[in-house]
């Protein structure tokens, strides 16, 4: 009795103070946290929930600038760190690492601190050699550009290292197996390799190691350029340009390679929702880049946070990639920040479940374990709070995919983009060091990582990419519109104007009913980006098309197959600005519907772009005069099923048709768009007759058809103007069976430049 008393009386002492209103650990746990004391001075502040708990604040300043505190975290009803009282956070001139640590030289002007645009000169004494940048410009991003100025005398095994801005060195000799050893300064961090050894081959093992202050970034024309010597399969390598900042490499992605890429992201505590997502966006992005290509990789994703949560595990992804390749976009976009509540960081478990992921691949095939190249891709902050240090998996996963051979070492490629307030120290030993090679990169922010992905792949030599068109460079607009082409027939007393698309790397595509008898290849002008006008071998016509053959039944110019053929007299250079639309029933459209071998048919790719009964597509107006670009898209929606029928019968108000059936006049060698039922379609006018008629379909833009006529014409009222009720265009569809077939004679054996693959 006394003992239950005793209880009732323990209780009471529990639960008394909390009815009282004093305060506990979970009322506080909870407490959102002043809005007092928050400002910067010189520049403002973005909150990821507002005051609540759990928000993060990040400190914004101007180019140029950074802030004395990064970032702070309401936790507990308190913003942490805390900062003086004081002394309010502030936005202070970036600089670059101290340049007077060049050996055997000069370095001007003197100056104690050098700011963002301060330039320094570089020279040697006379009995030295001089290498690297003459000139260096302190950038926005807290580097120099350029690279490290060396003076040496080249007279050793290995060339003199040289000492990087805000680092110090050890070793003076560079003879076979010579070790030098740097240092940053106090308040920098080394990235890179903090001890190099001279090779037999007159190289210096390792990276040369960077200093890095807390305000230091790579920018994503840097990280794009170093990144993308991962990519490694059936590889063409090439040596970027002498002067670039980075001695970076770009590859081409071929059939065949054999690659497996495990992308982490970090979902702990010490990551921003905002971060998260993007990551998660960031990963998205670079599966489709590399989706474009035929190659096709193995992916493991994963989250981590206390524990490793997989979104698709290695095993399952070889066993239906094509299936969970989609299915990976779908888990990316509902896996949540916080997952389980669980905020701890352990990095090690996350290399460990890798490694693991490894063994049962090796177990499973190892001769082609043996042949693959692996790549790790890991987002985090580096802030490991629990399971230890990381480091020693790392080394266990190199020693199983190198197996101690040196000459293997190029198979395993480990790279961390720092997010958040990153742990440089921590994950400079989570990433390969190879000699002019760089793994980690710290970006200002992930905003900018998709041009990052659209400049990291040389796509110049990958003339079987079709349909790649990217929006977002308003300094350079053509990229959206590659295939894009402006044809000119030079008549007397007047010319005419088509427009046509590259399908080929050496033919354009347009309507037959642009040319006349008596157009030779010498009166054609093919322009296509700015200021590169091709010159033409042939015209080819669709050998079915005749303007005439129909005037008996009172059809004054009858249009089926319109279609025709530029042949050029020598084949296109391949670029950004420069690259094929994709043609149906080819299996480089097959490859950008990102379908099997065994699914591709011309028939799937009819169900898959052409199924619904109001199909969403669009064609461009004429290029502006001084661009190379369309003035406007025209968006329209092929009518087909019980919309197609009224869209057909308009035709018999043309002028120059007196016919009673309408489906004499269109056939189903046609698409049918215009008019304002659903909605109102936009209208062709005048020179835009030739230009492809095109489907967005996964990012990749697939041609359906070929402009060719319309009912009425409506622009001399005002330009590009929306369709009217019976305003009708029709299209020479690309699916027809004899379309197919003369696309098939002329594109599927080209004989000048890259031959297109019919089913």
């Amino acid at each position: 009795m006394e003992c239950e008393q005793w209880l009732n009386w323990l209780l009471l002492a529990m639960i008394c103070p909390l009815i009282a209103g004093a305060p506990s650990s979970m009322s506080k746990m909870h407490a959102s946290c002043p809005e007092e004391n928050l400002n910067i001075t010189g520049g403002s502040f973005v909150l990821s929930k507002g005051y609540s708990d759990g928000s993060f604040l990040r400190y914004i300043c101007p180019n140029g600038y950074y802030p004395s505190v990064q970032s702070r975290r309401c936790q507990y009803g308190l913003w942490t760190p805390k900062t003086s009282t004081r002394k309010t956070p502030e936005c202070k001139k970036v600089t670059c690492p101290n340049p007077h640590v060049l050996e055997n030289g000069e370095v001007t002007p003197y100056k104690s601190r050098y700011y963002v645009n301060d330039t320094t000169t570089y020279s040697c004494h006379s009995d030295h050699k001089f290498r690297g940048s003459a000139v260096r410009v302190c950038k926005p991003n807290g580097k120099w550009n350029g690279s490290t100025p060396i003076c040496g005398h080249d007279s050793d095994h290995c060339p003199d290292p040289g000492v990087p801005p805000g680092s110090s060195r050890t070793g003076h000799m560079f003879n076979i197996n010579n070790k030098v050893k740097y240092r940053c300064d106090s308040t920098l961090t080394l990235i890179g390799s903090k001890e190099r050894v001279c090779l037999d081959g007159g190289q210096w093992s390792g990276t040369e190691p960077q200093c890095y202050a807390d305000f230091t970034y790579d920018t994503p024309e840097e990280a794009s350029e170093a990144f993308s010597s991962a990519l490694k399969s059936n590889l063409a390598v090439s040596q970027q340009y002498e002067g670039k900042d980075q001695q970076g490499k770009k590859i081409t992605l071929d059939e065949g390679g054999k690659l497996d890429i495990y992308i982490a992201v970090d979902a702990s505590g010490s990551i921003s929702k905002t971060e998260f997502d993007k990551a998660k966006q960031t990963i998205k992005m670079l599966l489709d880049k590399i989706s474009y290509y035929q190659v096709s990789p193995n992916y493991e994703i994963l989250m981590f946070a206390t524990d490793v949560h997989r979104i698709i595990s290695m095993r399952d992804f070889k066993r239906d990639g094509t299936k969970y390749l989609l299915k990976v976009f779908e888990d990316l976009d509902h896996f949540n920040y916080g997952y389980n509540y669980q905020t701890g960081t352990n990095i090690a478990k996350l290399y460990l479940t890798i490694l693991e992921s490894m063994k049962i691949e090796e177990i499973k095939d190892r001769a082609g374990f043996l042949e693959t190249q692996h790549i790790i891709i890991v987002f985090t902050d580096g802030q490991a709070n629990m399971g230890g240090n990381p480091i020693p998996k790392v080394d266990q996963i190199k020693h199983h995919v190198t197996k101690n051979d040196p000459k293997r070492e190029k198979k395993l490629d480990l790279y961390v983009f720092g997010i958040g307030d990153v742990y440089k120290d921590v994950i400079n030993g989570l990433v390969s060091q190879r000699n002019q090679e760089k793994h980690f990169f710290k970006l200002l922010n992930l905003d900018e990582v998709q041009k990052m992905f659209d400049s990291m792949i040389d796509e110049s030599t990958s003339v079987g990419l079709c349909g790649i068109h990217q929006n977002y460079d308003e300094d350079n607009k053509r990229r959206a519109y590659p295939w894009l082409a402006q044809i000119h027939v030079a008549r007397s007393p007047q010319g005419s104007n088509c427009m046509g698309s590259l399908v080929s790397s050496s033919y354009i595509l347009t309507a037959a009913h642009c040319f006349k008898e008596g157009d030779t290849p010498e009166k054609i002008t093919v322009t296509l980006q700015k200021d590169l006008v091709v010159k033409v071998k042939k015209i080819i016509l669709h050998p079915d098309y005749d303007i005439t053959a129909k005037v008996h039944m009172g059809i004054k110019e009858y249009y089926e197959f319109d279609a025709a053929l530029i042949q050029l007299k020598e084949a296109v250079t391949m670029s950004v600005n420069l690259r094929p639309i994709c043609i149906p029933c080819t299996k480089e459209t097959n490859g950008a519907l990102r379908l099997s071998d065994s699914e591709g048919t011309c028939r799937k790719h009819e169900e898959l772009l052409m199924s619904k009964e109001l199909v969403e597509a669009a064609f461009t107006s004429k290029m502006e005069l001084t661009k190379d670009t369309p003035r406007q898209i025209k968006s329209i929606t092929i009518k087909r099923g019980k919309y197609r029928d009224a869209c057909v019968e308009d035709a018999k108000k043309a002028e120059g048709i007196k016919v009673t059936n309408a489906k004499d006049v269109v056939t189903d060698n046609f698409l049918c768009s215009g008019g304002t039922e659903p909605e109102i379609d936009d209208v062709a006018c005048k020179g835009e007759a030739g230009g492809a008629t095109y489907v967005n379909q996964k990012g990749r833009l697939i041609q359906v058809g070929v402009v060719s006529w319309g009912v009425r014409n409506i622009c001399s009222r005002r330009q590009d103007p929306p369709s009217e009720a019976d305003t009708r265009d029709y299209h020479t569809n690309l699916f027809s069976e004899k379309i197919q077939s003369f696309l098939k004679e002329h594109l599927g054996n080209d004989q000048i430049g890259h031959p297109l693959s019919f089913f």
